[in-house]
């Protein structure tokens, strides 16, 4: 079933120039130079219930912008979306009661009072049954590991514990979809791997529709089933996680130790389908293409093989796949 469904979805924003100085502010009054943006352009996409859509690209792409226009923050400026049959922007309230948008860097809990009186307040505001509402906050508070935290005031807590807040404040109404930017920003490690445990089981439990922006590249590593990449307001890649590394995953790391430095080594290796990563004097590290790995180790063994300790052979970085899509 879908849940989400974009037809030529475009936003363009609409701004002034300003010359500098006093003088271009007064000019301004009477003459405005008007520009114009197109932030996202023409978006075809269709999402699954019960899928982990990582939805990536370099700031200024387009994400958060398609995000708020799903939620209904924002108007589109042309085309059409539907998310579980609701226009967002009509803003119905049976609409946002099947949703919810966590964004990493904007809190919506209260600093000045424990965690469970925003939850209560929650609760009455989405008119949650509650039995329904003490057995989904004992899973909550239970997966996170927070339960001896639900009654301190919210700014005593760490960064990483009032996010665990925040995602349970936002999933007290049992959502069906669920928008996530950026939600482990400036979180240490374990809180990262715990949020995204967190909310695999999550997803497993109520099958929620998980739309995910994230810089951290391990969040869409360990979450995600399937890819969208969106670069200048146009979604450049569309796959499933595992389609997506048989497409651009076709190149492999060599780490190549010596017992002593190899002179011509480099000039050697260093053809048109090896790239030099890393080079010292009795080690290299080079990215090759898979096809390659063969013929090189070949030659290794072949001609050095009395200098050799050790061949490691790795996957590229994810980071550096995605990386070689955009440059």
């Amino acid at each position: 079933m879908k849940v989400i469904h974009t037809e030529n979805l475009s936003k363009i924003y609409e701004y002034y120039e300003k010359d500098i100085g006093i003088k271009g502010s007064l000019r301004n009054l009477f003459k405005k130079k008007r520009l114009y943006k197109e932030a996202v352009k023409g978006l075809n996409i269709d999402i699954e219930e019960g899928s982990i859509v990582g939805f990536i690209g370099l700031n200024g792409a387009g994400k958060t912008t398609t995000l708020k226009m799903m939620t209904g923050i924002l108007k589109p400026s042309c085309g059409n979306i539907s998310v579980l049959g609701y226009t967002p922007f009509d803003k119905k309230n049976d609409y946002l009661k099947k949703i919810t948008m966590v964004m990493g860097n904007k809190s919506q809990l209260w600093w000045d009072i424990p965690a469970i009186e925003t939850f209560e307040m929650n609760r009455e505001i989405y008119e949650v049954d509650k039995k329904q509402y003490k057995e989904l906050l004992e899973f909550l508070t239970n997966t996170l590991n927070v339960e001896h935290l639900l009654n301190i005031q919210v700014r005593r807590l760490s960064l990483g514990e009032r996010m665990k807040m925040e995602l349970i404040s936002s999933l007290l109404h049992f959502p069906l979809v669920m928008f996530l930017d950026e939600p482990t920003i400036g979180l240490d490690i374990l809180s990262q791997y715990s949020i995204r445990d967190f909310l695999k089981a999550f997803n497993n439990k109520y099958n929620t529709t998980i739309i995910l922006t994230s810089h951290n590249f391990d969040d869409i590593v360990h979450l995600c089933d399937r890819l969208l990449i969106i670069d200048k307001g146009e979604i450049i890649c569309d796959s499933s996680f595992k389609e997506f590394l048989k497409l651009y995953s076709t190149k492999k790391i060599l780490t190549i130790k010596f017992s002593k430095k190899i002179n011509n080594l480099i000039n050697e290796l260093n053809d048109n389908n090896i790239e030099i990563l890393e080079e010292k004097a009795d080690e290299i590290k080079i990215s090759v293409n898979e096809k390659e790995i063969i013929r090189i180790t070949n030659k290794l063994t072949n001609n050095y093989f009395d200098f050799l300790k050790d061949i490691n052979i790795e996957n590229l970085d994810i980071k550096e796949i995605i990386k070689s899509i955009y440059y």
